[in-house]
């Protein structure tokens, strides 16, 4: 299920584009950069969108830790590594973990 928050988020309008599609992403399901920057419209762009990633404040609502490097690895997480491995380990028993987005 996709949280549906009114939040008043304060980014650029990249950015704004980037946290609307990451919270698009079920949870279970995750999406490369790559996959991110043809979603928002800006298939070039691969690092300001992996950059709105991380100047993401607001951890699960706007789900960054479903943004992973290409070939799925995971990538730097500004609340630490443990806590985006905790989270997708979390969110892999609910239904739509075998999901992934393409």
């Amino acid at each position: 299920e996709v949280l549906d928050l009114p939040l008043d988020v304060r980014g650029t309008v990249f950015q704004q584009r980037v946290w609307r599609a990451l919270q698009q992403i079920p949870p279970g399901a995750l999406l490369t950069y790559a996959q991110l920057a043809e979603r928002v419209g800006k298939p070039g762009s691969v690092r300001a969108v992996a950059n709105a990633c991380a100047a993401n404040l607001l951890a699960v609502a706007i789900p960054c830790h479903r943004a992973v490097r290409g070939g799925g690895g995971r990538s730097a997480y500004r609340w630490g590594a443990a806590r985006k491995k905790a989270l997708l380990e979390r969110e892999a028993g609910e239904p739509a973990a075998q999901a992934r987005l393409g």
